[in-house]
């Protein structure tokens, strides 16, 4: 009740305040938004990283491999993202198969897409005779680039907001339909599944041997995004379809999208010495 009545007095910021738009360019005959723009802003420039990644010594593919990897990561973003969204937030879009192609109208999944992501570096590691989870490794550092475009277009878009609070810097987020100030969760996702993770990871790239033990950094990447998201999920309101799931459990599906990731990525920091291997590179000096 005191949250109402603080919101309703104007005592928490209103989003429409922000003067911002999901249309970033309106041509009339054609849009384009913020969201299909942070796609392609993280896929640019997680690719920019990725090639410096490649620059150092042991990498395990040449830079004339990241061209054709940049094509099976985006089918891989699109398609399991797309899917992922259905399978785990709207199975009833399963009845209206064209409702499925609709990417327009919104409904990605992180979860759906890392699967995505994955199916396609082991296809473009067979192709080339790559040892995929080395790839996947180098793959995990530019991921939060992505991520961090990604919930700062969630936050643009006025979508995917927090649980009522009263915190100072709550924001009142119109499409609720309740002059109710939430948490931005939006922003904090952005920066401990974005920029957070980001740091974390070019710290044990750039100043640890981690990219010589097979799976340590995708592992990281698993278990400080599953960790991270499982945390801002307390902070997130569930999605209307599955507040049933909510009431039920006290937990959201995200957070038990989360757990498999935890525990995958636990697996894989704590297998990976035994996966240490003598490096020959694709692309610098050798590596013992």
């Amino acid at each position: 009740m005191l949250v109402t009545t603080l919101a309703a007095a104007g005592g928490y910021l209103d989003y429409r305040s922000l003067g911002l738009d999901p249309v970033a360019l309106d041509l009339g005959f054609f849009q384009l938004k913020w969201y299909s723009l942070a796609y392609i802003a993280g896929i640019l420039l997680g690719w920019f990283y990725l090639l410096k990644l490649l620059d150092r010594p042991g990498a395990p593919m040449a830079r004339r491999h990241a061209d054709d990897l940049v094509f099976y990561a985006t089918i891989g973003i699109i398609a399991g993202g797309r899917l992922g969204y259905i399978l785990f937030y709207r199975p009833d879009l399963f009845a209206k198969p064209l409702s499925i192609l609709k990417l327009w109208d919104g409904g990605m999944s992180f979860h759906g897409g890392v699967i995505g992501v994955t199916l396609g570096i082991v296809l473009m590691a067979r192709k080339h005779g790559l040892n995929w989870l080395r790839i996947h490794d180098y793959v995990a550092c530019v991921v939060p680039i992505g991520l961090f475009f990604g919930r700062l277009a969630n936050f643009v878009n006025g979508e995917l907001w927090g649980r009522p609070t009263d915190v100072p810097w709550a924001i009142v987020f119109p499409r609720t339909g309740m002059d109710v100030p939430r948490h931005p969760s939006q922003l904090y996702e952005a920066g401990l599944e974005g920029l957070a993770l980001l740091l974390v990871l070019a710290f044990f790239f750039w100043r640890t041997d981690a990219r010589y033990y097979p799976g340590r950094l995708v592992g990281i990447f698993l278990l400080g995004y599953g960790a991270s998201r499982f945390f801002v999920e307390f902070f997130r309101e569930a999605d209307e379809q599955l507040m049933w799931l909510h009431d039920m459990t006290g937990l959201n599906m995200g957070q038990y999208l989360c757990m498999p990731m935890i525990l995958g990525g636990l697996y894989l920091i704590a297998t990976s010495k035994g996966r240490r291997q003598r490096v020959e590179p694709i692309v610098g000096e050798s590596v013992a």
